[in-house]
């Protein structure tokens, strides 16, 4: 049997793959539209390996999907494909909108095909997995409790907004067609492999080439932060022995100011990369334009997961960054061959 890995040469599908072949040797086929985030050198180290199976190719492709599918007998989808920038959602929706919404009904469609003609075992055993976000559930004041699975949705972007219709459509397919479903509301992420547009690589980034490190307005937002193996582990319990139909949320307590990371990050590099001229990374963290409708503050309830599924994370933020920049320290031509010449326009664009 195998497994169908959507947006798997992203960030958080690279980790889960490779995770993956770290706890099982269960053949994978990572599916990849291959757009800027998309990265084949973060599952190069399963070059050779015969059961992981590469192909390019759209999640609303039904006929690709669905050939797939049968070709492999396929058990299980993990859904990570999306556009998940915020601020580029702020600058053109239109791909938000495209993969995250048409693209998630087309997978459903594939994936309910599919599963309608299995054999009675098979379809018992099948399931499909969508991952979302924690901005589905909105802003949260500094003295509200962190949501829950329970919490209605309040998205503020047009990011959120889409992984928001995303996560409906789930919850339909399920409750219209009994499509054994999985939704994950998940943290803020961070590890290896990310591509150097989110807050912790771009500062490390930026740090390591002494340019600003880019803090919107008074840094005073609050998330809370999920390091990506932690995530990844509880994908694995979810699929393992979830309830069918449930939404899981997934966090790492480790609720933090930007500011508060980026602070902290720069005295990790203190320690482990320090300058020349004996000076703090720190002096290099400006404060820039606040982005438009940023909210202040998310915070994730996992207690059911923790209870229901005997999951906890196992890193705290310190220890999760402090591997973080060790492995872009050691990974250097990994940042240099990810930061192109479209990446150095957005920049631009963003930061001006």
């Amino acid at each position: 049997m195998t497994i169908l890995v959507t947006g798997a040469a992203g960030f958080i599908g690279s980790n889960f793959v490779l995770d993956w072949f770290s706890q099982s040797k269960e053949d994978v086929i990572s599916l990849d539209l291959l757009t800027y985030a998309g990265n084949l050198e973060n599952l190069s180290s399963l070059n050779g390996n015969p059961h992981h199976h590469f192909v390019q190719g759209n999640i609303s492709d039904r006929d690709l999907v669905l050939n797939l599918l049968k070709k492999y007998q396929v058990r299980a989808i993990v859904n990570f494909a999306a556009e998940s920038h915020v601020d580029r959602s702020i600058h053109e929706s239109k791909d938000f909108i495209e993969t995250n919404i048409v693209g998630t009904y087309n997978l459903l469609e594939s994936a309910r095909c599919y599963w309608n003609d299995l054999d009675k075992n098979l379809k018992q055993d099948f399931r499909f997995l969508h991952i979302s976000s924690d901005e589905v559930y909105g802003s949260l004041d500094l003295t509200d409790p962190p949501s829950n699975e329970s919490d209605p949705y309040k998205p503020n972007s047009s990011y959120s907004a889409s992984k928001a219709a995303s996560d409906h459509l789930v919850r339909a397919w399920f409750q219209t067609y009994k499509l054994p479903v999985f939704t994950v509301n998940s943290a803020n992420n961070y590890g290896p492999y990310q591509f150097p547009e989110k807050l912790i690589p771009l500062c490390i980034l930026n740090a390591l080439h002494g340019k600003p490190l880019p803090i919107y307005g008074n840094g005073q937002q609050i998330r809370d932060w999920l390091y990506v193996k932690d995530h990844s582990a509880a994908i694995r319990e979810i699929l393992k022995q979830g309830q069918i139909g449930e939404t899981y949320n997934v966090g790492g307590r480790n609720e933090k100011t930007n500011l508060a990371v980026a602070e902290t990050l720069c005295n990790i590099l203190d320690e482990l990369k320090p300058k020349s001229n004996g000076k703090s990374y720190r002096e290099q963290i400006t404060f820039v334009k606040d982005r438009p409708g940023h909210d202040r503050r998310y915070a994730i309830d996992a207690s059911k997961l923790e209870h229901e599924l005997n999951w906890s994370p196992q890193e705290t933020f310190e220890t999760g960054l402090r591997k973080t920049v060790l492995w872009y320290l050691e990974n250097v031509a990994w940042m240099d061959h990810v930061v192109t010449g479209e990446y150095q326009d957005w920049i631009q664009k963003q930061y001006p």
